[in-house]
């Protein structure tokens, strides 16, 4: 079952199931929001793809045309922007540590990486038994709501920054409930969009390098993911395609569980407030800029997995600096 969030042509919300086919959306009778289909589901302890069943209508949208009318919105979001948190993990794909390890510098021949310990850590700890606590991986912090795009617009490229290249992630999609709880409302594909050229400079600047706009959808996949999937991540210009990539995620090409991650992530009480909405992105191992590829204004990033229906696709943008200096007001 995989849901999308869209706007009518009145510019009112939509919820939609995907139809079987992929090219129509049956819309969800008063729903707007799968933020609210989420705590419902919750409240009355139904499974999220019942709750679907029974809200289901005979309406259907033509998918395509809301795709054409650039209509659609991430498939999971919160009304208040400052109450969704975007978060990542990285190193935790097999394989990943050789791209980020060539960004940095190797101290000796006899010492490994800070990347590459970190990579280790996860291949000896990060799948546990069900039920018990393994090694913590890598987090980082990417903003909130507002830095969230929508499927279709654009990825932007601030005046200060060095680079801005694709990662092609599976995402976590989380709704907190009224007593606490952690509900995973499903699984999206992301773009976690990165300064690779800063990070490069030194791995510390790894948390500046995140603080981007990033996207993720257009499809959320309810229920869990396949252990294997195989995705294609593209880079067009001019409307030809300058670079590809296939990309392997989910659990059998991972380091680390999901549960793992999931556990390290929400043990913090902080993010676990009622009500709030947490977006995270796992990891990757394939990027353009690994493969020596500079993306630039006007390219458009697509990223595809067949269990996730139609692809994630958004532009590139400069955005105009709209001053050089940001200056503090003392009162």
């Amino acid at each position: 079952m995989r849901l999308v969030q869209f706007k009518a042509l009145d510019g009112t919300r939509r919820v939609g199931l995907v139809s079987d086919g992929g090219d129509s959306l049956r819309t969800l009778r008063s729903v707007r929001r799968v933020y609210d289909l989420v705590l419902e589901a919750d409240a009355t302890g139904l499974a999220l793809a019942d709750l679907v069943n029974e809200c289901v209508g005979d309406e259907a949208v033509d998918y395509n045309q809301v795709i054409a009318g650039n209509r659609l919105l991430v498939p999971l979001d919160h009304p208040d922007a400052a109450h969704c948190i975007i978060s990542g993990t990285g190193l935790d794909h097999l394989g990943s540590a050789q791209a980020r390890d060539a960004m940095h510098t190797r101290l000796s021949a006899d010492e490994l990486t800070d990347s590459m310990k970190m990579f280790k850590l996860g291949l000896e700890g990060g799948k546990p038994p069900a039920g018990e606590i393994g090694v913590q991986p890598e987090w980082f912090y990417k903003g909130d709501g507002d830095w969230i795009v929508a499927p279709g617009h654009p990825l932007e490229l601030p005046p200060y920054a060095l680079d801005g290249g694709e990662e092609p992630e599976l995402v976590g999609l989380y709704v907190i409930g009224q007593r606490g709880d952690v509900l995973r409302a499903g699984f999206a594909l992301g773009n976690e969009f990165s300064d690779h050229v800063l990070e490069r400079q030194n791995y510390l600047y790894l948390a500046h390098s995140k603080l981007r706009t990033s996207s993720f959808g257009p499809e959320l996949l309810v229920g869990e993911p396949p252990e294997h999937i195989v995705g294609v991540s593209r880079l067009l210009r001019n409307g030809q395609e300058i670079w590809s990539g296939e990309f392997l995620t989910g659990e059998a090409n991972m380091s680390h569980t999901l549960a793992n991650i999931e556990h390290h992530h929400f043990k913090y009480a902080a993010f676990r407030r009622p009500g709030d909405v947490h977006c995270h992105y796992f990891g990757t191992a394939t990027l353009s800029f690994a493969a020596g590829v500079t993306a630039q204004p006007g390219d458009i990033f697509e990223i595809s997995a067949p269990p996730f229906g139609k692809p994630l696709r958004n532009p590139l943008v400069m955005r105009e600096p709209v001053a050089r200096w940001v200056g503090v007001t003392t009162l």
